[in-house]
């Protein structure tokens, strides 16, 4: 089946031809028509299918078909609302593509940067809205945003909004449309707590799933390398010296992670860059344009940034650490093998990471071949044995002997009522003798050479004090001393008042 086929109208299908876009995807062949037909639509396909123009086809064609009144000026009439800022970026790309030959705008918002030049968009007039959730609340609540003329309303990568926390941001969107309004929920996985927001929004869907939740694309070459958890950053550099890894994307479960793996890979002399929340929408744009037009071959990325990276020829994709839920596992090797072709996801698994392989062995129903025979197979990393830290350490070398460090005479400094060459060891001689054990008098612990004339020389002082440290206050004779007007004129009355002089 063609596009044609599906009743889409000519300016478009000329826009999808430049693109590269023969026949439509699964998810593409059933959601077109019921969105094309006004209907709600629940539709749950994995990533890689095709789900952004599943719905931005359709839409652009309605609101071609149903244009404002002449002198009416632009409103938005279409909301996309998606979890991250590279896949806002990333649809709001998909929309001014395929609607290139329409008389339609497209704008997009998100946080992380000055709102100025989304204000000035938005003043101009858009039809087409994509957006996060966090800036839009703002910008509606500064009164810059009105949706009374919404007709469509897109809820994109459903499942994520929830595992980011932006449910309560959601729900204050939804509480600002119109009642009467087309929506779509769109979602790589279909969870039970999506399914209950589905019924509240949507009205009788039109349902569509492509694909279970747990299945992952045949053409992905998957693997699993067991390997501990010191090894996992020599590992990964032995592995990207194989030249047929042309672009891989690794993930990483910290921010922190992801910065030290790229700083490993750099001295390793492999070009990396690393995309995550920390980073500045600046940062992130760049990273990921370096790494698509090739001149960085790694990319280090947390799942959160990650969503909306859609590199049509990404070859690799390396689980450095296992996701703990078996979802995310699907969502990660589905940036490879996208656009029917093939890929290769590879992952690392640690001692502690066994039980989340378990877990994604069981919701995939696939049992991942494990690589045998690499040069850090698990159990080689020497075991720290437990050892004290390096002061303990030294004091412990130290005490069979009873041989101070240098540093201990600096923490026994003697006071100013002290001696500062009064020794240690009769303290120790005291305490011995309230135990009741034999007093042996410790010998004294030898000096330094350079500092035995420096002990001679304070022997020959005596005791410092702090009297022979501060000049002495200079004695004055009472008599010598000026008499003050308020002293020779003060009454002894009990308020402490001066008297007039006369």
């Amino acid at each position: 089946m063609r596009f044609r086929e599906l009743g889409v109208i000519p300016p478009i299908l000329k826009a999808l031809e430049l693109q590269g876009y023969q026949q439509p995807t699964p998810i593409q062949e059933q959601a077109i028509p019921p969105v094309l037909a006004g209907r709600d639509v629940l539709g749950c396909a994995q990533t890689g299918t095709g789900k952004t123009a599943a719905f931005a086809v359709p839409i652009l064609q309605n609101l071609r078909a149903h244009p404002l009144p002449q002198g009416t000026p632009r409103c938005i009439r279409a909301l996309v609302l998606t979890p991250t800022r590279e896949l806002a970026l990333q649809i709001q790309e998909s929309f001014t593509a395929y609607g290139q030959f329409l008389p339609l705008r497209c704008c997009v918002i998100f946080g992380g940067v000055s709102q100025k030049p989304q204000e000035q968009e938005l003043r101009r007039g858009v039809d087409v809205l994509v957006a996060t959730p966090g800036r839009l609340n703002d910008l509606i609540g500064q009164g810059l945003i009105r949706l009374d003329h919404l007709e469509i309303f897109v809820l994109d990568e459903a499942d994520r909004m929830l595992d980011m926390g932006f449910i309560h941001d959601v729900r204050r969107v939804i509480r600002q449309l119109p009642d009467k309004k087309q929506t779509l929920l769109f979602s790589a996985t279909m969870p039970k707590e999506i399914a209950e927001i589905a019924r509240t929004v949507l009205v009788n869907p039109a349902k569509i799933a492509v694909a279970p939740v747990s299945s992952t694309v045949d053409s992905i070459e998957q693997s699993v390398y067991f390997v501990d958890k010191a090894n996992k950053r020599k590992l990964l550099i032995h592995l990207l010296g194989n030249p047929e890894i042309v672009s891989a994307l690794v993930f990483t479960r910290t921010k922190h992670g992801a910065d030290r793996v790229t700083r490993e890979l750099t001295r390793a002399g492999i070009k990396a860059a690393a995309i995550h929340g920390d980073k500045s929408q600046g940062a992130r744009q760049r990273a990921l344009s370096s790494f698509k037009d090739g001149s960085v071959r790694v990319l280090v990325a947390t799942d959160i940034a990650a969503r909306g990276i859609d590199i049509v020829e990404l070859s690799h994709v390396i689980n450095f650490d296992l996701p703990n839920i078996p979802e995310t596992y699907v969502h990660r090797i589905g940036r490879t093998g996208r656009a029917g072709l093939s890929g290769v996801a590879i992952s690392f698994c640690d001692e502690e990471e066994k039980a989340y392989l378990a877990d994604i062995r069981k919701l995939t129903k696939r049992d991942i071949p494990v690589v045998e025979g690499h040069p850090y197979p698990l159990g080689s990393a020497p075991t720290p044995e437990p050892s004290l830290s390096a002061p303990a350490a030294k004091s412990a070398v130290a005490a069979p002997d009873r041989v101070p460090s240098r540093r201990q005479p600096k923490k026994q400094k003697a006071t100013d009522n002290e001696a500062e060459d009064a020794p240690n060891p009769p303290k120790r001689q005291k305490q011995n003798k309230k135990k009741g054990e034999a007093t042996v008098p410790a010998a004294e612990p030898a000096k330094p050479a350079s500092a035995a004339p420096q002990s001679s020389k304070k022997s020959d002082r005596g005791r410092p004090s702090a009297r022979r440290r501060r000049p002495p206050e200079p004695k004055v004779n009472p008599a010598d001393e000026p008499v003050t007007r308020n002293a020779y004129f003060m009454s002894p009355l009990k308020s402490g008042r001066p008297s007039r002089g006369r």
